[in-house]
């Protein structure tokens, strides 16, 4: 009993950190391509015959910055998904 109280309390706190990492990358993310959109529109306000140079350049910026965002989704789920004890909280969970 005292093992299955370790496993469930093992696999909660690894849910939660996975979460507060996702939590956290999608907020930097956000504020990272809030910041770039924001540089971009001033520069092509400055100059308007920039504007596919510009254009093409922050796509490509807030392609790579999602890319952390979706790099942190795969790492929750593989902190999720592979720890060793997912058959027995599977179980446990089965059970009630």
């Amino acid at each position: 009993m005292e093992f299955q109280i370790e496993v469930v309390q093992f696999f909660t706190r690894i849910v939660t950190v996975a979460s507060l990492g996702l939590a956290f990358a999608a907020a930097g993310c956000g504020i990272a391509m809030s910041f770039g959109i924001k540089s971009a529109v001033e520069g092509i306000a400055r100059n308007p015959e920039s504007s596919g140079k510009v254009t093409v350049s922050m796509l490509i910026g807030l392609a790579l910055i999602e890319a952390l965002a979706i790099y942190v989704l795969v790492i929750s789920l593989i902190l999720i998904y592979a720890t060793p004890m997912v058959a027995t909280v599977t179980e446990l969970l089965q059970a009630m």
